[in-house]
Parts: structure tokens; C-alpha cells; sequence
């Protein structure tokens, strides 16, 4: 089964259109159509093709004393009249359970008859031929990992009138290279056109690095060293602003650690910017109550906290216009502005200290003063006079945001690349965040 843009109107034409007096609803679709291949030891472990639609209905119900309101969750099948008596059978439920909730009083009723249709075409691998194109190249080489290619579609439809649709074609290649002591080396291939020749320049890059991956692993003294931390690095430092920093919510209630950017007692490089930018199309602009984000969203500009992430529920709750933020207010389509470095150049520059690939296991170590602690991981290597040395040992790092992205930040590269989102437990999740690379003075080392 495969849902396209009519079903779905019909079953939100059906739902809409049963809402009584005082009844208001949203209706929410998340479906993909793709294939899975997951591989280990260069060979097909599981490979499949997978349909599915998740129906997520919220209704709302005015009184005298408030709104309250109810959600459930249903699956579509695809088949007209089945789904039309399971969206029965869940609108039944929720008026038999809205009552007996009680009001929320920042409940805000559906408002708003936005519309808009995306929709990204891609040029994928034909399920039969997708095994050959991956590992074919890859025949040598101990890889892992897994294929993900198809298309996810996204909807939103409310009893105030709105109404969306988003569908993107693509695929994601997430893997890693293990040489034959286990290090091991990640990457990520996406995009909406499977490209042959950027996977096997991949490979051709991975093979460079299993050989220094192989020489004897050094460990390194615990305190401040010179880093250079490649975009998936940074992704995963960006990837902690949605954790209660950037959301409005967080601000008001003193759990950001940015709320001294706010109040002029903190402050960050005036190279680093960050906003949010839909213009990639990888990921849907309307959050789940039909409301539009902006194109794009300056939330850090030179160092300068300039927005916030709003949404509806905060927008009531403190007197603020919404963003279009969803209900975490989390950053969906993250973009860091890059700085002036090139990439080729960035060993040298380096110098002494630290090549890190990836970062991992990121979490607050002091939220309200900003610290991050985490483990390096995958291909991490020393520098000594602009070469790579050894592979390092696993390290355990404890740092401010306001060091990597403040006083320690020394540039950017260039090039800024996209990081895709590639999760896809219970669903492929849209999205991802383009950064660069980043040189940063001083990266605390634990243990």
C-alpha cells in the first residue's frame, strides 16, 4: 500500500467533515514507501521493502470551562473502506474519552487555513538493482550498514482549514568502514539521485583512512588540546540546541543555557550563526496543528540570540507570536553558517592536536552553564606537524558551548555540508542540518 495525496484527502475530508459543534480536530499522516538494505561484512543481512501510514487524530472540545482535548493513533491500510471505518471506530473513541480529561489551559484550538504541497522528486536505485550498486564497489572492504531509499510523505489537515502536504523522494546510506582489529570508520551518503561516482570517491577516501585506522593507537593526555571536529562532529554539537536550548519554553522556564545570551551575560564567536532553512525540502515546514514555520529563521546571528522557537502552546502561554515550531521546539532543518577555511588546508592549519570524525553519547554535563560531555568515536586521530599520526583511543570530553562555539572557535570551513537524519525506528525520519567543519583552540579532554 502506498498512499498518495487523494487518499489522503479522503480520509481527512471524512474525518473533518464528521466534527459536531464544539468539536475541532487535527489530522496528521506520516507514511513512506521504501526499501531497507541492511548489510554486514559487505553482504546482505535483511533487505525489504516496507509500506506504511500512521493516522495521528487530535480532537478538541470547547467548554464552558475550557478545552480539553485527546489523541490516538491508527494505522491505514489503504483500503478506502477499512480506513474509513478504523477513522470511525477512532473519532468514537476520543469522544467517549475527551470528556473525562481535564481542561488544559493552554490548549490552543486549530487556527489558521494555511495551505501548501512540496513535493521532491528523486531518481532512486530500482529495489532490484540497489544490492549490486552498494556493495559491488565495496566487495573488499568490511562494511556495515544500512540502505534506506524511497518516499516519505508527511500531511496535516485541521477543522480551521488547513491543509499540507509533503513528499520527498530520496534515499540515505549510513555505514561504517572496520578494519581488522574493529576501528572503524562512518559516513553518510544522501540525496535525491543515487550518484554512483560520490560512493565509490566514498570508498575510494575510506581506504586512505583504514590505513592510518590500522597503525598502533596512541591515548592522549587528559586537558585542553587543538581540534579539528569534521561536520558529522558538529552536527552532533548542533544536534544539542534542540535539547531545551533554542525553544522559548526552555527560556521562560530558566532550563536553557542560553538564557545569558538572552540577558547579555553570556556570549558566543561572532563567527558562529545558526537558523533554521526549509529550503533544502528535506524536511516538512507546517508542524503538527497545520502552522507554518518561516522559510527560513535566524536564531543566532554573529553570536546574538535573535529568535527563538515558538510554538503554539508557548505562543498562548507567554503572549508571543508562534513560529510554526514543533511540539518539542526543536530544530528541524538546522543550518550553521560556514567561515573561510578550506578543507584541504585544514591539517595544516591544525597543526598539533586533534582530527575528530565524530562525536558520540552527547549529553548535559551543567545545562544551565552550557556543558556538553560525550566520546570521541570512529576514525579520531592525532595531528603532528599537519599529518595524521595515530588512531586515539576512545576519550571522554567535557566542554562549554561557549568555548567550542565562543572563545575557542578559531573558524569554519568553507564548504558546508548536509548532515542527513537518518533514523527509522518505527519510521524513516525526514530531515537533517548542514554545517561545516570547525577549528576550535582548546577541546577538553577528560579521560
Amino acid at each position: 500500500m502506498r498512499l498518495d495525496r487523494g487518499a489522503w484527502d479522503a480520509v481527512a475530508d471524512a474525518l473533518l467533515s464528521a466534527a459536531a459543534p464544539g468539536e475541532f480536530l487535527t489530522v496528521e499522516l506520516a507514511a513512506e514507501s521504501s526499501q531497507f538494505v541492511r548489510c554486514s561484512g559487505a553482504r546482505v543481512r535483511q533487505s525489504g521493502i516496507v509500506d506504511d501510514a500512521d493516522l495521528r487524530v487530535t480532537l478538541y472540545l470547547r467548554g464552558a470551562d475550557g478545552v480539553r482535548r485527546a489523541t490516538r493513533t491508527q494505522t491505514l491500510c489503504g483500503e478506502a473502506a477499512t480506513d474509513r471505518d478504523r477513522c470511525t471506530a477512532t473519532l468514537r473513541a476520543l469522544r467517549a474519552e475527551v470528556p473525562q480529561l481535564p481542561v488544559d489551559p493552554f490548549a490552543e484550538l486549530p487556527a489558521g487555513a494555511q495551505t501548501s504541497v512540496a513535493e521532491t522528486p528523486g531518481q532512486l536505485l530500482r529495489p532490484d538493482e540497489a544490492v549490486e550498486a552498494l556493495l559491488g564497489p565495496a566487495s573488499d572492504l568490511d562494511l556495515a550498514g544500512l540502505y534506506a531509499a524511497g518516499t516519505m510523505m508527511r500531511a496535516v489537515a485541521t477543522s480551521a482549514g488547513a491543509r499540507h502536504w509533503f513528499s520527498t523522494t530520496s534515499y540515505t546510506l549510513d555505514y561504517s568502514l572496520y578494519t581488522d582489529g574493529q576501528r572503524a570508520l562512518k559516513g553518510t551518503l544522501a540525496g535525491a539521485r543515487w550518484d554512483a561516482a560520490a560512493w565509490q570517491a566514498r570508498l575510494a577516501d575510506g581506504r586512505s583512512q583504514l590505513q592510518a585506522l590500522r597503525r598502533p593507537a596512541v591515548r592522549i593526555g587528559r586537558g585542553d588540546h587543538r581540534a579539528w571536529l569534521a561536520p558529522a562532529a558538529v552536527a552532533d554539537l548542533v544536534a544539542m540546541f534542540s535539547w531545551d536550548a533554542v525553544g522559548e519554553a526552555s527560556l521562560r522556564q530558566g532550563v536553557s543555557p542560553l538564557r545569558g545570551l538572552r540577558e547579555g551575560d553570556r556570549a558566543l564567536s561572532a563567527r558562529f550563526s545558526l537558523a533554521e532553512a526549509f529550503d533544502g525540502g528535506h524536511v516538512p515546514r507546517f508542524d503538527d496543528r497545520g502552522e507554518l514555520a518561516p522559510a527560513r529563521h535566524d536564531l543566532i546571528a554573529q553570536g546574538r540570540l535573535v529568535g527563538t522557537l515558538v510554538n503554539a502552546r508557548s505562543a498562548r502561554e507567554y503572549g508571543l507570536p508562534c513560529t510554526g515550531a514543533n511540539a518539542q521546539e526543536s530544530l528541524r532543518a538546522a543550518e550553521v553558517a560556514p567561515g573561510s577555511l578550506d578543507d584541504r588546508a585544514v591539517l595544516g592549519l591544525l597543526g598539533n592536536g586533534l582530527w575528530l570524525s565524530n562525536l558520540h553519547y552527547l549529553n548535559w554535563s551543567d545545562q544551565p552553564a552550557g556543558r556538553i560531555t560525550g566520546m570521541t568515536r570512529y576514525a579520531c586521530f592525532e595531528v603532528r606537524d599537519g599529518e595524521l599520526v595515530a588512531p586515539i583511543e576512545t576519550m571522554r570530553w567535557d566542554d562549554s558551548l561557549f568555548s567550542l562555539f565562543g572563545d575557542a572557535l578559531t573558524d569554519l570551513s568553507a564548504a558546508a555540508v548536509f548532515v542527513p537524519e537518518t533514523g527509522s525506528y518505527g519510521m524513516r525520519q525526514p530531515g537533517g542540518c548542514r554545517v561545516p567543519g570547525m577549528l576550535v583552540a582548546a577541546m577538553r579532554m577528560t579521560l
